[in-house]
């Protein structure tokens, strides 16, 4: 669904969480205020629920901030802005991350990031959706072309860009966040964001990589109930409630996939293996890791100079893992 014009001038009237009559609505809009209500229910489809009391008028059920092209473009550093060579801020998209796959095939240049507001196809890992409602996160997507080595040289990027964004986390105050092998955002057992990582191109050539990013900032309990997991959001780590502001986050996280990405054609995962190694919040913990069809008990024992997740079988034996899915108990954290 698209959002109006209107609803984007109501939802920036609302913005604060105080209550506004239909009345002032209405005039500021230059509408009737039966279509102002009618707007307002078109919101409630975005996941946007609003309070409507006799008297008061209406409020959203929590102050939302709206991205900002200008905000977030002004945040970026000096150095990164000749790294970033396009940016786009969206209402709504099928996937951020199809987004810029679809133009990466029409040769877009390396650089290219959008966010969103709203997904309404959002993409998690091994085809899940990821839940998507509109304002109240950050879903945001970065195209960047690697010249040599092929898509093997983009081995390991997902757990690079998993310490960039603690590293966003805890220069906002956000201690009890960690990482889950190979592309999770964890904080007391449960997940907080994930990253897609997805790869075309050449096996020996230039490839260009999609880096996707969703972070929960808000989720309401109804939006929660449509998650398959455990999952956790910023506003439940901070004990006022309050997050830091959406685009000051966004163009935190713009200005550190930025460094990476940049650096890794280069570098690869090895510098940043011991600072994910710090992050890792399965070290040591049983567990059940998936691989296809199959499912091996054990142990996860960190992950090796390569970035494959180690695992201690039930037999003893340690085998490394390029890919699968590792399950846990939260009780065990």
């Amino acid at each position: 669904m698209l959002i109006s014009d209107k609803q984007k001038q109501i939802l920036a009237l609302l913005a604060d969480g105080e209550f506004h009559s239909g009345t002032e609505l209405a005039e500021l809009l230059g509408v009737s205020r039966s279509a102002i209500c009618k707007q307002l229910n078109g919101l409630a489809v975005l996941g946007l629920q609003h309070a409507a009391i006799s008297g008061k008028g209406y409020r959203l059920e929590k102050p939302i901030e709206l991205l900002d092209y200008s905000k977030i473009k002004s945040l970026v550093s000096e150095v990164n802005h000749a790294y970033l060579t396009h940016l786009e801020v969206h209402d709504t998209l099928p996937s951020t991350n199809s987004y810029l796959a679809d133009l990466a095939q029409n040769q877009a240049p390396s650089g290219f990031a959008c966010f969103a507001e709203h997904q309404t196809a959002g993409k998690g890992r091994r085809g899940r959706q990821w839940i998507s409602p509109y304002g109240c996160n950050l879903y945001l997507s970065l195209l960047w072309r690697f010249q040599q080595g092929g898509i093997a040289s983009t081995s390991g990027l997902s757990l690079a860009i998993g310490v960039a964004i603690i590293r966003v986390l805890k220069s906002q105050g956000y201690t009890d966040v960690g990482l889950k092998w190979p592309n999770d955002i964890y904080a007391q057992g449960k997940k907080l964001g994930g990253i897609l990582i997805e790869v075309s191109g050449e096996s020996d050539g230039p490839c260009a990589v999609v880096v996707g990013l969703g972070l929960n900032l808000y989720l309401s309990e109804a939006q929660g109930q449509e998650i398959t997991q455990d999952w956790i959001d910023l506003t439940q780590l901070t004990p006022s409630g309050q997050t830091i502001g959406r685009n000051k986050l966004a163009s935190a996280v713009l200005n550190e996939l930025l460094i990476i990405v940049n650096n890794y054609e280069l570098v690869g995962i090895q510098p940043y293996l011991a600072e994910w190694r710090s992050y890792d919040c399965l070290m040591g913990m049983p567990a059940v890791l998936h691989v296809g069809q199959n499912t091996v008990d054990g142990v996860v024992e960190g992950i090796n100079e390569q970035g494959l997740l180690l695992f201690k079988k039930t037999d003893g034996s340690l085998q490394a893992y390029a890919s699968g899915e590792v399950s846990f108990s939260a009780t065990h954290l």
